[in-house]
């Protein structure tokens, strides 16, 4: 064992675990063209305090903490990672690299919490300015040329009620457009782009229509999101499909012409969370129409989602319940049969439709596609990209073993543990990281452990639990978690 995980340490790759997938009709493939399923989880270590632009932190700023959570994830079996809060003027090419020989994707928020970092979610056109653009534009530009890049959201949630719904929907949409553009002129790959939505069903489905239809019944319409996702919460303790309302969803979705998928669920109104609902997301029925999700989310912050707990005083981290509990869930799951679907033909899957008014259904709806222009300056922004100009490129690791401490739920310490890189074209999948960790039989219920008093995040998350399906409870961790750097706005 030690003699493996020293050579896993001492052995030198350029991360080149996973190659970009594409989109290809109504799914992610990847380059063998098997159909991708998402088996992701949100992270944001630390909360809003893991973003820190005047000392140059954000979660993928610092490579021994990468390198501490990529082998957790590994074990976990995730192939991919949602990131809400992202500095592009610092450097992240050691953390994506190590992400991406550990055989995950990552999924980027191209929004912040800081002043013109975020589209407001009432009078969304006093932030959409220049230098907001020029923001996610820079996002852009430092993480275009990491192969594990997946997507951009070009925003989360903005749209959150029916009041929001009457007034941000063309300006979301303009700035997807403008994102869009920019990574056609300065990308060599096309990255997609899209929404993250909050799960209100009485704007869902409106936002989805609205963000994915096509100008003019063009396919290639810059301003059409690339990708759908959102945020849900309706699947609590041991519901079912058809009381969780999955069944609603893939009804409403049955016609996507882009990937759907979940970019946050993991309800916690049952503690701890049985996640009964990871059988159902990976299933024929619901995959043969969504693209998997992102389970929300990987530490333990105030609002009690966490499957880890960081000790922030020496980095060391202690595995909670959720964590095997939602491990033994994806070790149920053939994962050759979920990830082995071969893609259809090109242009066989569902047309996007014409965009018209017809397609919203509710009165409060933004219901006009004219778009509003590019703000001054940023038709030159555009034309010669952001200036000074962020760079990442993935580089070599030298050294995959993980110096922080890391104890499953008893206190015992994981012995030797490191990032186990996978070959060329191979993402993570339950099982390639087989580092022996307690066994779940033995872990007792809830998400304390003895080390809780030891930690001193500041996060500023909350959590108000919400009766199962309401939408609250669907939507409320995004809001805690990534959505405060849309509202960010409000304190300006």
């Amino acid at each position: 064992m030690l003699i493996q995980s020293t050579l896993i340490a001492l052995s030198a790759t350029l991360a080149a675990a996973v190659k970009p997938l594409s989109v290809k009709n109504q799914f992610f493939v990847d380059p063998s063209d098997n159909i991708f399923q998402i088996v992701g989880v949100a992270y944001q270590p630390g909360g809003s305090a893991g973003y820190d632009a005047t000392h140059g932190k954000d979660p993928l700023s610092n490579a021994d903490i990468c390198r501490r959570d990529a082998a957790i994830l590994q074990i976990l079996g995730v192939n991919t990672i949602r990131v809400y809060n992202l500095n592009p003027d610092v450097n992240h090419d050691e953390c994506a690299s190590i992400f991406n020989a550990a055989g995950i994707y990552m999924i980027l928020d191209v929004n912040s919490p800081q002043v013109a970092g975020s589209l407001q979610t009432y009078n969304p056109w006093e932030s959409y300015y220049d230098t907001y653009v020029n923001r996610t534009f820079a996002v852009v530009e430092a993480f275009k040329n990491y192969d594990n890049t997946l997507a951009f959201f070009s925003g989360n949630e903005v749209i959150n009620n029916e009041s929001s719904a009457g007034q941000v929907p063309p300006y979301m949409r303009a700035v997807t457009r403008d994102i869009k553009n920019y990574v056609a002129k300065h990308c060599d790959r096309k990255i997609p782009v899209g929404y993250s939505a909050a799960d209100v069903r009485e704007v869902l489905f409106d936002s989805f229509e609205y963000f994915t239809c096509a100008e003019g019944g063009k396919s290639n319409d810059p301003s059409r999101a690339d990708i759908f996702a959102l945020n849900s919460y309706s699947w609590c303790g041991n519901s079912d499909f058809q009381k969780s309302g999955y069944d609603d969803l893939v009804d409403g979705f049955r016609n996507t012409s882009v990937p759907v998928f979940y970019s946050e669920y993991g309800c916690n109104a049952v503690q701890p969370r049985p996640f009964t609902e990871v059988g159902a997301i990976y299933g024929e029925e619901f995959s043969s129409v969504f693209s998997g999700g992102i389970v929300y989310e990987y530490t333990q912050e105030d609002n009690d989602y966490g499957l880890v707990k960081v000790n922030t005083k020496d980095e060391s981290v202690t595995l909670l319940k959720d964590f095997y509990t939602l491990k033994d869930q994806f070790s149920k799951l053939d994962w050759k049969k979920v990830q082995g679907v071969k893609s259809a033909k090109e242009g066989s899957g569902p047309k996007a439709p014409k965009c018209d008014a017809k397609l919203i259904q509710s009165k409060d709806f933004y219901g006009n596609f004219t778009l509003p222009d590019m703000p001054p300056n940023v038709d030159k922004i555009l034309a010669k990209g952001v200036s000074p100009k962020p760079t990442g490129k993935l580089v070599d690791i030298k050294d995959f073993s993980v110096k922080y401490t890391v104890k499953n739920a008893d206190g015992s310490v994981i012995s030797d543990l490191a990032v186990k890189p996978l070959g060329s074209d191979e993402s993570n999948a339950p099982g390639s990281n087989d580092a022996k960790i307690q066994d779940s039989g033995s872990v007792s219920s809830g998400n304390s452990t003895s080390s809780d008093s030891d930690s001193d995040s500041d996060s500023d998350d909350t959590k108000n639990s919400g009766a199962a399906g309401s939408a609250i409870a669907m939507t409320l961790p995004a809001v805690a978690m990534g959505a405060f750097a849309i509202f960010a706005g409000l304190a300006l």
